[in-house]
């Protein structure tokens, strides 16, 4: 609810329109400019929010010198699309195709945004670059096989050639089926993340990642920074699968933070090419533990923005979005997506630390739409602003 004392204006002062001029105010407000600037979706698949996103985007990049952008897509995967932006190898629909994962492919917004980035990189000699900084998988988990031969590919000496050939890596890692069966996901039994062969596998892994720091001079810097990517998406994938196998209650809460612990990881990488906007879930990008309801259980882990925002520190920034009417959806009056409703642009940038000194006990907002995540009012002092849009429409259905 308003306080007594609060009048709509109050509300008012607290945000901006949302275009170039306040993206770069806010960023001006901020203690330090971020190595990171997280832009959290409160729902996947919205047209206008990945619109919105696109123009921030071009406008850090044109007037802020920000040059990476980031998505939470599979790693792997993003290398078909960087390779596309930074040399025009392939076309825009086989890159759309097997570039992205979860779907996001399909999405017109990122199809735009792909395009734009190879079409700036034509032009100018700085180059823009894209990252997935998911992990290879969704509930079950992909096949160490292409990061681990990938990254033994990479390395020479005497471990690859005389202690493990790739014949025994192909033997080891046996048939890609036998690792993504998403029957895996609810049934543990059927998961091979604890046998001898993947015991194995995770010792030879080690051995390689051992293997990359003694040769890490050798090696170009892009060079290390793909095997540095292939040395840390084995090493998770074999560890992800390891826990895949669990049968106790712990198992879904231990995978939830480990697939965080991979974004965070693959984060911190981007993080060294310099300032690059970070496109994810509000839930993977905040600073706080992330609760979810799943089946009988609620499941609590901390999310990859809490890890990369302790290791960064203030050069971590976090914008959550947040949406008023959403398809049929409308929020109540005294909820914080109602409160910020009154504000006279469809588009604005709140302040949410101000937010949260001016309105006293927001509700808290019940959605229609199980993909949709409220903004949590407790949360608002942990988060550096929301990007308000007042009305979406295009919002496809998940699943």
């Amino acid at each position: 609810m308003f306080n007594d004392t609060v009048e709509e204006m109050d509300i008012k002062n607290t945000a901006r329109p949302l275009d170039g001029a306040g993206v770069s105010a806010f960023l001006r407000s901020l203690p330090a400019q971020p190595l990171l600037l997280g832009l959290g979706e409160a729902r996947h698949f919205v047209g206008e929010l990945g619109e919105v996103r696109n123009e921030i985007f071009r406008h850090l990049v044109e007037h802020e010198g920000y040059r990476s952008f980031a998505i939470e897509s599979d790693c792997l995967m993003g290398l078909v699309v960087d390779d596309y932006i930074m040399t025009g190898a392939g076309t825009l629909d086989d890159v759309m195709e097997r570039g992205f994962s979860h779907g996001f492919g399909t999405s017109p917004a990122n199809r735009d945004l792909v395009r734009w980035m190879r079409a700036y990189n034509e032009e100018h000699d700085e180059k823009l670059r894209f990252f997935g900084f998911d992990g290879p998988l969704e509930y079950w988990a992909a096949s160490p096989r292409q990061a681990l031969t990938a990254l033994y590919s990479l390395l020479d000496g005497p471990l690859p050639r005389t202690v493990v050939t790739r014949e025994t890596l192909d033997a080891l890692l046996g048939p890609d089926d036998r690792w993504s069966n998403e029957a895996t996901a609810m049934d543990p039994s059927q998961s091979i993340g604890r046998s001898a062969d993947a015991q194995r596998l995770r010792l030879i892994t080690d051995d390689l990642v051992a293997l990359l720091e003694t040769q890490a001079p050798q090696l170009s810097p892009d060079g290390r920074a793909r095997a540095a990517l292939y040395a840390r998406t084995a090493t998770g994938l074999l560890r992800y699968h390891y826990w895949m196998a669990d049968a106790s209650p712990a198992r879904w809460t231990r995978l939830s933070a480990l697939r965080a612990a991979m974004m965070a990881a693959n984060l911190r990488a981007v993080a060294e090419h310099g300032p690059a906007l970070v496109f994810s879930s509000n839930l993977h990008l905040q600073r706080t533990r992330s609760c979810m309801p799943f089946g009988d259980q609620r499941l609590g882990w901390w999310s990859a923005g809490a890890i990369i925002g302790t290791q960064l520190g203030d050069r971590y920034a976090f914008l959550a979005s947040a949406l008023g009417t959403a398809g049929d959806d409308t929020p109540s009056p005294d909820t914080i997506e109602g409160i910020l409703s009154t504000l006279p642009w469809d588009r604005a940038l709140i302040d949410a630390r101000r937010l949260a000194e001016t309105i006293t006990r927001p509700a808290p907002r019940v959605s229609r739409d199980f993909a949709y995540f409220p903004l949590d009012p407790a949360q608002l002092d942990m988060i550096d602003g929301i990007v308000f849009l007042k009305h979406a429409v295009r919002l496809r259905p998940l699943g």
